[in-house]
């Protein structure tokens, strides 16, 4: 992964990341333990500092500047999360990853990229998958599923789909943000949708 964002750094494309790792205390684990809502929810922010120490490690061995910016402050493994801090790393060159969702519980990573996206006046969030777009069922289980080349953001909250949930698809609806959603296991597609070839589903307001 690290090498496809070095291709389309290459190309002189500002990268910003957020990664994930929240669903690591989630749901019925969380229940069986008898974790707090919160906690878990903190808990799985803490996962994505780890994996984005991960992806900074593997980012600057593949010869990429990369920041680590935490919505939890801990500054001797990232820096804080400033938005201009942010901005001016971008424009530097820099890739920056964006850890530790939005530091509050009962938000996903969805919404951290969503609001994120939003502060640092992003074109675009490319949602990295396992599977080659927006479909009306999950198509790793359901033989037959559709996919759909475009879907509106209205579409895609009135059908349910888990494009992205429903915070994160509103705030992108209500910001005009696009979102195409890809197949990130298949090389070079990341660099085929920086480029504009026709790569996924695409999320819009019409």
């Amino acid at each position: 992964m690290a090498h496809e964002v070095k291709e389309i750094c290459d190309l002189g494309v500002q990268v910003a990341i957020v990664v994930g790792g929240g669903n690591f205390f989630r749901g019925t684990r969380q229940k069986e333990l008898a974790i707090d809502r919160a906690t878990g929810d903190y808990m799985g922010m803490l996962a994505t500092v780890i994996n984005g120490l991960a992806m900074l490690d593997a980012l600057e061995k593949a010869g990429c500047h990369t920041r680590l910016l935490s919505a939890i402050e801990m500054h001797q493994v990232a820096e804080p999360f400033i938005r201009r801090r942010a901005t001016r790393h971008l424009e530097k060159g820099r890739v920056v990853i964006f850890a530790a969702g939005t530091g509050n519980p009962y938000f996903s990573t969805d919404t951290a990229a969503a609001l994120r996206a939003m502060e640092i006046k992003a074109q675009v969030i490319l949602k990295a998958t396992r599977v080659d777009g927006v479909y009306d069922a999950d198509p790793e289980k359901v033989k037959g599923a559709k996919k759909f080349e475009t879907i509106t953001y209205l579409d895609v909250l009135q059908k349910g789909l888990s494009v992205m949930d429903a915070t994160a698809i509103s705030l992108c609806m209500d910001n005009q943000m696009p979102i195409v959603v890809f197949n990130m296991t298949v090389p070079g597609n990341l660099k085929r949708v920086v480029l504009g070839e026709r790569v996924g589903s695409v999320v819009t307001m019409a």
